[in-house]
């Protein structure tokens, strides 16, 4: 996509969404797998289905219900993505992040981002919640390949600390007074859709990460570009310790997912009202 072509989409989605709704969202939510419970806790003023903005993509995958909910939540005015596009889904890494980008121009500064993800540290159990410190691009490819809009962002953005500082200092704040376990790691993002070999999980662990998914990444590149806050915050699902391996399945990932979502709504919320 060229940059012509990427700011004339934005545009047209941005002006699509201001025709039905003149919303300002301050903050903008990516719900993951099962995550979108959330949305119950947002005072909904307007909703839009991803079908009606040009330029989005459709979700493929169950528990992502594809719709913008624009409301308040924590104190803050907010946008949630009820449901994400990932790299097994068929789309290129600029259809991925198109949604963040359109969020973006319409006025959020910060983005939080949620997912379910395997996890790898042997001390951490499914049902935790993690809170991202850094990651690990494996997806093969990245939003900002081709050719660079300097209206969104630098050619070369700096990626040294892609997840706010204060934001995770809040969020680490919140879980101790909420008493909700709140681990902190490191995140690799895979392609998929096929869950992981024991070889590969032993490669990942080996390299540095803590949890694996396949999205989310993505996102936090683009919106880094174009000079968003980012916070992220994983459930983690299934354990993925290669010497004690069992097979699971997606049931079971939602399940987990959907019973932590509650302590990611409080934790999540406790943050949105803390912060400045």
């Amino acid at each position: 996509m060229s940059e012509t072509e990427l700011s004339r989409d934005m545009a047209g989605a941005v002006d699509v969404v201001r025709a039905k709704t003149d919303f300002q969202p301050d903050v903008a939510v990516v719900l993951g797998t099962g995550l979108g419970g959330l949305v119950n806790e947002i005072d909904v003023v307007a909703e839009i289905a991803y079908e009606d903005l040009p330029g989005f993509p459709l979700s493929t995958v169950e528990s992502h219900a594809g719709r913008l909910l624009f409301g308040d939540l924590g104190g803050k005015k907010v946008v949630a993505m009820q449901g994400r596009f990932h790299r097994y889904e068929g789309y290129t890494m600029q259809q991925i992040v198109f949604p963040v980008r359109v969020l973006r121009g319409l006025g959020a500064k910060t983005l939080v981002v949620s997912n379910a993800c395997g996890g790898m540290h042997p001390l951490w159990r499914p049902g935790e919640l993690m809170l991202l410190a850094d990651h690990i691009n494996l997806l093969g490819d990245g939003p900002l390949v081709g050719e660079n809009d300097e209206s969104l962002g630098p050619r070369f953005p700096d990626m040294s600390e892609p997840y706010d500082p204060e934001l995770r200092d809040i969020a680490r704040n919140v879980a101790r007074d909420l008493h909700i376990v709140l681990r902190e790691g490191v995140y690799v993002a895979v392609t998929g859709p096929n869950l992981e070999t024991r070889a590969e999980y032993r490669f990942l662990r080996g390299i540095g990460a803590d949890v694996v998914g396949m999205s989310t990444v993505p996102e936090v590149i683009a919106a880094v570009h174009m000079g968003m806050r980012v916070l992220g915050i994983s459930i983690i699902t299934d354990a993925c310790l290669p010497d004690a391996l069992k097979p699971v399945d997606i049931a079971q990932i939602i399940a987990t997912a959907g019973a932590a979502e509650p302590d990611l709504t409080r934790l999540v919320t406790a943050v949105l009202e803390r912060m400045g």
